[in-house]
Formats: C-alpha cells, sequence, structure tokens
C-alpha cells in the first residue's frame, strides 16, 4: 500500500531541512518538496542533492519569476500598496504566488497535505494557509512550529542536532546568519542586532543586494523609463519584460544605495517586529510609477486611489490575496490606470531618486492654466466667487460664533 503525500514548501534552508524526515518519522508521509523559484538566485543552488539527503522522494523546482512580477507584483505597483508608508510587500506578494504553486503541486501528485516551515509569531504562517484554504479547502495543512507536542525542537541549535541524528550533515551557522526572505522584488533581514531596536544595523555585514548610501558613486546617474497602461515597458530605450526591468533596476539601485529601510512594523499576530528591508529595483519603480501617475490622473481618482492603495496593502499583509475584496480594490486600481501612459526620467544619487521630468498623451497638465500669465481657459476674477462658496460654512460658522460671544458678554 503506498504511503500518503505531503508537499513541502521547501526552501533549502534548516528549518524546512529538519522539517522532511519529521514528517517521515511523524506521520509517515512521502515527502515530496517544492521550492518555488521567485528569484531567488544563488539560494536555489544544490537544493535537489540536500532534499534527496534529507529524505525526500521528490524536488519540484518551480520558476515563477514572470508570473510572480505580472500577477502579484504589478498590481501593488499600480496600487501605489505600501504597508505602513515603508514596507514595499516583498515577502507578502510573494506567499499567495508560492502557495498557489503548491496547490497545483499537491494536485498533481494527489497528495493530502501541504505543510510550511513558518514559525507560529510570524506573518507568513497566515499569508500561507488564508491562500491554501481559499484555493484548496479539502487539503491539510501543516504548520510544525504550532504542533508543539510534536515538534519538540525550540531552536535552530535543536534543529542541526536532529538533522545529524538522522544522518543529515549540513554546514548551517547558528551564531552569525540573519533570518532572510529574498526574492526578485527584495530581501528582507531579521534577528542579530536588530532584534533590539536602538541598536544600528550594521550595514557592512547585512546588506546583499545594496551598498549603503555613503559607500555609493559620487556621480549621479539618470534612467528613463516608460509605461502603458500602469507596466512598465521599457528601461533606457530598451523594450524588456516586467521581470528584466525589475532585475535591471535592482542592479541600478544597489549601486547607488537605493531602496534600504529600516522599520518596526505591527504584525498581523499583534506584536511588532524589527527588520531592515533592501529593495532598490522596487523602490525606482514605484517611485517612477507615481511619477507618471501624478501627470495623469485628475485630483479625485487620485485621492481615492491613495485610499484604495492603502487598504490593498493592508489586505495584502494579512495574507488575504485570494478574496472578493482583494479582487475588487485590483479591479478599481486597473480602471485608474487605463491613461497612465508615458515616459519618466529621473536620477539616482546616494540613496535618492530625483524627478528629471515626465510626459504623456494623456498628461492633465496645462501649462497654460498653470502659468502666472493669464490664459484663455482660466479668468482669474472667477476665484471671487469660488472663494466665496468654497468658504461660505467657515464664514457662516465665524458670524454664529459672533453672535453668541455678543450674547455672552450681555
Amino acid at each position: 500500500m503506498s504511503k500518503e503525500k505531503v508537499v513541502l514548501a521547501y526552501s533549502g534552508g534548516l528549518d524546512t531541512t529538519a522539517v522532511i524526515p519529521w514528517l517521515k518519522e511523524t506521520f509517515g508521509y512521502e515527502v515530496i518538496c517544492c521550492c518555488v523559484d521567485c528569484g531567488q538566485g544563488e539560494e536555489l543552488d544544490g537544493l535537489e542533492e540536500r532534499a534527496k539527503l534529507s529524505g525526500a522522494s521528490k524536488l519540484y523546482i518551480e520558476n515563477i519569476v514572470d508570473e510572480f512580477c505580472d500577477d502579484f507584483i504589478m498590481p501593488c505597483v499600480k496600487a501605489g500598496a505600501v504597508y505602513e508608508n515603508k514596507y514595499l510587500l516583498g515577502t507578502s506578494m510573494a506567499r499567495p504566488a508560492i502557495s498557489k504553486k503548491l496547490v497545483e503541486i499537491a494536485r498533481k501528485e494527489g497528495a493530502v497535505a501541504i505543510c510550511h516551515g513558518a514559525t507560529g509569531k510570524g506573518n507568513d504562517q497566515i499569508r500561507f494557509e488564508l491562500s491554501i484554504r481559499a484555493l484548496a479547502p479539502d487539503i491539510k495543512i501543516i504548520a510544525p512550529w504550532r504542533m508543539t507536542d510534536l515538534w519538540t525542537m525550540q531552536s535552530r541549535e535543536d534543529e542541526i542536532e536532529y538533522c545529524r541524528k538522522h544522518g543529515i550533515d549540513l554546514p548551517f551557522d547558528t551564531k552569525h546568519s540573519y533570518s532572510r526572505d529574498r526574492n526578485l522584488w527584495h530581501i528582507s533581514h531579521e534577528g542579530l542586532e536588530l532584534e533590539d531596536p536602538s541598536v544600528e544595523p550594521n550595514y557592512d555585514d547585512l546588506l546583499v543586494l545594496t551598498v549603503p548610501p555613503e559607500k555609493a558613486p559620487d556621480k549621479p546617474e539618470y534612467v528613463t523609463m516608460t509605461f502603458e497602461e500602469g507596466i512598465p515597458k521599457s528601461l533606457n530605450g530598451k523594450e524588456m519584460k516586467v521581470s528584466e526591468i525589475i532585475t535591471e533596476l535592482n542592479a541600478l539601485g544597489g549601486k547607488h544605495g537605493i531602496g534600504i529601510i529600516d522599520i518596526v512594523e505591527n504584525r498581523v499576530v499583534g506584536m511588532k517586529s524589527r527588520g531592515v528591508y533592501e529593495t532598490p529595483g522596487g523602490t525606482i519603480l514605484m517611485a517612477a510609477h507615481e511619477q507618471l501617475e501624478e501627470l495623469c490622473l485628475d485630483r479625485a481618482t487620485y485621492e481615492v486611489k491613495k485610499e484604495i492603495g492603502n487598504k490593498l496593502a493592508q489586505v495584502v499583509y494579512e495574507g488575504k490575496w485570494f478574496t472578493p475584496l482583494c479582487d475588487a480594490l485590483r479591479a478599481f486600481v486597473d480602471v485608474t490606470q487605463q491613461y497612465v501612459t508615458g515616459e519618466v526620467k529621473f536620477k539616482l544619487y546616494k540613496g535618492n531618486i530625483t524627478k528629471a521630468g515626465e510626459t504623456s498623451p494623456y498628461s492633465l497638465y496645462n501649462e497654460s492654466l498653470a502659468s502666472f500669465t493669464t490664459g484663455d481657459l482660466y479668468d482669474h476674477h472667477d476665484a471671487d466667487g469660488f472663494i466665496n462658496l468654497f468658504g461660505l460654512p467657515l464664514k457662516v460658522r465665524a458670524m454664529k460664533m459672533q453672535e453668541l460671544s455678543k450674547e455672552n458678554q450681555k
């Protein structure tokens, strides 16, 4: 009789490596590892050998970089979705994309369960599980770190010892490594000195994608981008896919110290956590998109879209990608992007992105209206009536307050 199968969200790190023998030992499952490539780069090297050594029967490495960029990153870019005014949602956007692929592999393999290695304190457990429940409510979810009666390991040292007892001798360092999550959009860092908010990050040891601004070149670099309906189409005159543009922007931003943030954020589970995020290409792309958008959107739409962007950021951060609300918010954003087409130019210099001009066939900027000289479309005298009406509530209230003040003085 064949064993039941479980699909493990596999990164190749210590946590998910230890989970493989634990799943076999605890549940008797056949373990099928699935590593979803969202642009982790060299982190994928040697994964197949490590998974098989740890007892997995099979390893899928699924490249979804283009899907991640087109279907998950770009909706957030178009929305201007930024959590708590700083975090560009690098991990938050990736988790539903990964979950979707995990469900596909589970269906293909006939697996009864999906396992993830997220801890009981973090946001990722919520993002994985809400996505999996929305896509496959019949598939069981296993979260070892919450199964304290079965998962007895409480530290990286415990996990290393567990692996060694099962014949898995891997060179993981327990004392000198940050907890990191990387994809094409960003890399996050937690742990070590970052656990104390009073301590400055050790950027010389920490940074992977970028250099500190003070070590960036002393000469600025100009960049030109084009957009069609809110989607980037070319970089410095060369047409490319979104994933290729982000890759190039990562190199440019990293060179000039762009996109480093140190944030104490409010996790979904109720605690505050401190982390450093590097998002060089994403920071540039978001700024370039906003630069063009302010030229093309009318005031009322722009105001509401800001609110929608903030709401979408919260929804994505909380793992609610596959929900009617998320669909509706993205649909609103798509309507606003119909005329966000044109070209933007900016310069990068020591951590800064400075505008250097923008054009659009749908620009709502009218030089005749904006000029200090009187044009045909604007009569300065029209402002008299407008101000009278616009300020009428203030005047009425002031008159009432004067009237009450006089009565009180009698």
